[in-house]
């Protein structure tokens, strides 16, 4: 057990944030997602039973958001339903984010295949217990300052 680290993160998991670079992409996927096949032989590590929401609060306690990237939070964009749609997994995302401050133009809403390519690069997959269907997330890494 670690001081002041969210209970949630396992040493598998900590030692996956700790090795990606800055510029790197953590995804943060739901019950459903097909992790095994689009993480491409990338780490999986699995915390069943724990939302997008709860998750991704945990990923993003110990790794800092990209400064230098436009948009270094990303979301799957909910078909069927209008540009504008959030699910309530990704609205309590969106919702947190913007309570710690991030601008909501710093998030950006992705169509659901331009998501699977996108999450091809990601360095890391987290697959949370969403049941919520479009509950998937990406966040890039920025450099840790001291």
């Amino acid at each position: 057990m670690l001081k002041g680290i969210d209970p949630l993160l396992t040493p598998e998991l900590l030692m996956h944030l700790s090795a990606m670079g800055h510029g790197e992409w953590v995804a943060v996927v739901d019950a459903n997602f097909t992790a095994d096949f689009l993480s491409q032989g990338k780490p999986v590590v699995r915390l069943p039973g724990h939302s997008l929401e709860r998750v991704s609060r945990a990923v993003l306690s110990v790794i800092p958001l990209a400064e230098d990237v436009q948009q270094p939070v990303a979301y799957m964009r909910t078909c069927h339903q209008a540009d504008s749609y959030r699910s309530a997994a990704q609205q309590a995302v969106v919702a947190a984010l913007e309570q710690e401050g991030l601008p909501a133009e710093r998030i950006q809403a992705v169509e659901r295949f331009a998501f699977y390519d996108k999450i091809k690069h990601a360095s890391l997959l987290v697959q949370s217990g969403e049941s919520t269907p479009y509950g998937n997330a990406m966040f890039c890494k920025g450099v840790i300052l001291n």
